[in-house]
């Protein structure tokens, strides 16, 4: 019977123990679920990417010289023309016709103004007599001076004159030249109210290209009434192209001229090399697909591959551009989302034996996705990503797989 009782009484005792335990489990915290990464020795690179478009290095325009009606184009897009090439030919408008009386006036005008100009050369010979008058009296003042028969107040008299005089006839003249000009007008006015144009040859003119190369664009193609400086013919050369990317101002001070880059040009093709060759001095607004002004500058980019590489590609066709502006070959590397900040330290959860275990890091460049560590952590270990607020030094954690 006591044997009995001393079993039932361990047996007792091993159910409390276990009941003990499963109750001590029950109110234990979870383990916290958590995604972890390994520190990694490998490259780096920080990059700087925007999109960007391609276009020709050196671009004319043909513009209409003056107001008229353009005949309509022979030139199409993409066809060679050589320096000297007509590509497209311009009609003057003719000028307005007037009427009897307005004609009249116009001549009376011309009239007018050539008795003014008639007038400003009485007044130029008056003037030129008047020097030679006070030059002769002059130098008659300066003979007496010399022989003490006059003052030194009229010899001083005498040549203010001859100072007055000589700014007199310049004034004369410059009133005759004004004069000449007036006349020029007058004719001018009168000669264009009896123009007409008999042959229609007369009245074309025709505007060449100014370099050898491609047409670009044919910004006027049917005949129409144009305007001056009416843009009517891009050329350029598709074969000298170069890249433009604009970055946030903030952006500039990283990148600098010889800076590789890569450019995405398609999911068909390879991505190219490329080389910064100009920051430009001068920035500009634009306004951000979310509404918001941002303050960009263009960065011109050359190609860095031989040109059969970027042979189907041709004015303003979009790019990706990644710009490096910092690159290691050998770095510690973990991901951005596993560092967290307190205070004026950094720091990462490390995955330690089924807990998390907090690493105070110092951490150097980053990117989008990788930050390097200077000092910290090794390769080899697992940080904890995206930790969240079950997260703390000494939690026990279970590794999602």
């Amino acid at each position: 019977m006591s044997m009995l009782t001393g079993k039932a009484v361990v047996a007792w005792v091993a159910v409390a123990a276990v009941a003990a335990a499963a109750l001590a489990a029950a109110f234990l915290p979870a383990r916290a679920e958590v995604d972890v990464a390994a520190v990694v020795r490998g490259p780096f690179e920080r990059t700087i990417d925007e999109d960007g478009k391609t276009r020709v290095r050196e671009r004319y325009v043909v513009s209409a010289p003056l107001a008229g009606r353009v005949l309509r184009s022979t030139q199409k897009a993409g066809d060679a023309v050589r320096a000297g090439d007509v590509v497209a030919t311009l009609i003057p408008s003719a000028p307005a016709l007037i009427d009897e009386r307005t004609e009249r006036e116009l001549r009376e005008r011309l009239g007018a103004a050539e008795a003014a100009h008639a007038r400003a050369n009485a007044e130029v010979e008056r003037a030129r007599v008047a020097l030679d008058q006070a030059r002769g009296d002059l130098t008659r003042a300066t003979q007496l001076a010399e022989k003490g028969f006059t003052s030194a107040q009229a010899l001083e008299r005498n040549q203010r004159d001859v100072e007055l005089k000589v700014k007199e006839q310049k004034s004369a003249e410059f009133d005759r030249e004004a004069a000449r000009h007036e006349v020029g007008i007058a004719r001018a006015a009168l000669a264009r109210s009896q123009i007409a144009w008999t042959r229609q040859s007369d009245r074309q003119w025709t505007l060449t290209a100014p370099v050898a190369g491609r047409v670009l664009r044919v910004a006027q193609e049917s005949e129409a009434a144009v305007g001056v400086g009416t843009p009517l013919v891009e050329i350029g050369n598709p074969g000298d192209l170069e890249v433009v990317v604009d970055v946030l101002t903030t952006d500039t001070p990283a990148i600098r001229r010889g800076q590789p880059v890569r450019l995405d040009v398609g999911t068909a093709a390879p991505p190219l090399g490329g080389r910064v060759r100009l920051v430009e001095p001068a920035a500009f607004t634009k306004v951000s697909a979310l509404g918001v002004e941002e303050q960009r500058v263009n960065v011109v980019i050359d190609f860095d591959a031989p040109r059969e590489a970027w042979q189907g590609l041709g004015d303003a066709y979009r790019v990706d551009a990644r710009i490096v502006v910092e690159s290691r070959a050998d770095a510690i590397l973990v991901p951005v989302s596993s560092l967290f900040r307190q205070g004026e330290r950094w720091y990462a959860f490390v995955a330690d034996g089924g807990r998390a275990r907090r690493a105070e890091v110092l951490p150097g460049p980053r990117n989008a996705t990788q930050a390097v560590i200077e000092r910290g952590l090794e390769p080899g270990a697992e940080v904890i990503v995206f930790p969240g607020d079950r997260v703390a030094d000494g939690v026990r954690i279970r590794v999602r797989r």
